[in-house]
C-alpha cells in the first residue's frame, strides 16, 4: 500500500508514450522551418562551433594513433633511401673519378700524338708500369723494351718536355734516369741568349741546378733551358727547365741557379721515347793524345 503510493507520488508529468509523440512533432516541425525558411542556420554554427571541440577531443586517439604510424612508416622510408643515396652517392664519385682520370689521360695522349706528328724524330709511346722504390734514385720503368727495339741513351719526354733518359733495357721494360737524378746531368742552351751550360739533377723531382755558372753569367728568372744539342746525346731544343732561382755572391766564383723542370717529371703515366739519334763524326784526338803517342813512339832525331 505504501509503495503503491510512493510510485504515485513521484510518477508525475505526461507519459513516455505522449512525450516521444511530443518530441516527434517538434523535430518535424523544426525541419520544416529550418528546410522553408533557415531560421535555424545561425543556431546549427553556434551549436557545431560549441561541439567541435568535443569532436575533436573524441578522434584524438585515433587521429595520434595513425600519425604516429604514419611517421614511423616514414622515419623508416627515409633511413632506408637515405641509405641507398649515400651508396650512389660513393659510387657515382668513384665513377666521377675515373671518367675524370680518363679525360686527363685522353688529354695527354692527344698532346703527345700531336707531338709525335710535328717531331721530325721517330717516336714509340710507353707507358709506366714500375718507380723506383728507392727515394733516392730518380728511376721509373716503361712497358718497351728490347723486344720493340729500345736502346739504353735514347731520350724519353711527355707533352711538355724532357723526361730522362734510357740507362738499362730488358727484353719486356726499360729503365729510365729523370733528369732530376743527382747522378745526371744535360746539356743545354738558354732560348733568350743562347748561353751553353748543363743543367744536373739534385735528387729532388721539383728541382735542377745550373752548375759552374760564374757570378756575371748572363742568366734571369724565368730564362727557359732548352737541349743544345751538344754530344748529339739530346735532340736540340726541347724544353728542359726553367731558371726560378739566383744567388750570386761575390765571395763565391759561381753563382747559385735553381731550375724548375718543365716537364711533368713525377707526375705523367705515358712517356714518349725517341729513336732517332744524329749521326756526328768522330771526336778528333786531342793535341794532348797526340803527344802521348809520340812519347810512346820515341823521340824525334835532331837535325845536324
Amino acid at each position: 500500500m505504501e509503495h503503491t503510493e510512493s510510485v504515485r507520488f513521484f510518477n508525475r508529468g505526461p507519459s513516455p508514450a505522449a512525450r516521444l509523440v511530443f518530441f516527434s512533432l517538434l523535430s518535424l516541425l523544426l525541419l520544416f522551418i529550418d528546410a522553408r525558411y533557415k531560421y535555424l542556420e545561425s543556431t546549427r554554427s553556434a551549436i557545431s562551433t560549441l561541439v567541435y571541440p568535443v569532436q575533436r577531443l573524441a578522434t584524438l586517439p585515433v587521429t595520434l594513433w595513425r600519425e604516429a604510424g604514419e611517421f614511423f612508416v616514414t622515419q623508416n622510408g627515409l633511413i632506408h633511401d637515405n641509405e641507398q643515396l649515400r651508396e650512389q652517392h660513393v659510387l657515382d664519385a668513384a665513377r666521377l673519378q675515373q671518367l675524370q682520370m680518363l679525360q686527363a689521360e685522353n688529354g695527354q695522349l692527344r698532346k703527345l700524338l700531336d707531338v709525335q706528328q710535328r717531331s721530325d724524330y721517330r717516336m714509340q709511346l710507353a707507358e709506366i708500369v714500375y718507380v723506383e722504390r728507392d727515394v733516392f734514385q730518380r728511376k721509373l720503368f716503361v712497358d718497351k723494351g728490347s723486344q720493340a727495339n729500345v736502346l739504353p741513351g735514347q731520350i724519353v719526354m711527355d707533352d711538355n718536355g724532357i723526361i730522362g733518359q734510357v740507362t738499362r733495357v730488358y727484353p719486356w721494360l726499360s729503365e729510365i734516369t729523370l733528369v732530376t737524378d743527382k747522378d745526371h746531368a744535360v746539356p743545354v742552351q738558354i732560348v733568350r741568349n743562347g748561353l751553353r751550360a748543363i743543367v744536373f739533377g739534385s735528387g729532388d723531382t721539383g728541382d735542377l741546378s745550373l752548375r759552374y755558372m760564374p757570378v756575371n753569367s748572363d742568366i734571369q728568372n724565368d730564362d727557359e733551358l732548352v737541349t743544345s744539342g751538344i754530344d748529339g746525346t739530346y735532340p736540340p731544343g726541347i724544353p728542359v727547365a726553367r731558371v726560378n732561382h739566383i744567388e750570386r755572391d761575390p765571395a763565391y766564383p759561381f753563382a747559385r741557379i735553381l731550375c724548375t723542370p718543365i716537364a711533368g717529371v713525377n707526375n705523367q703515366r705515358f712517356l714518349l721515347i725517341l729513336s732517332g739519334e744524329r749521326k756526328l763524326p768522330p771526336r778528333p784526338e786531342s793535341a794532348t793524345e797526340d803527344s802521348k803517342g809520340l812519347g810512346k813512339k820515341g823521340k824525334r832525331k835532331m837535325l845536324p
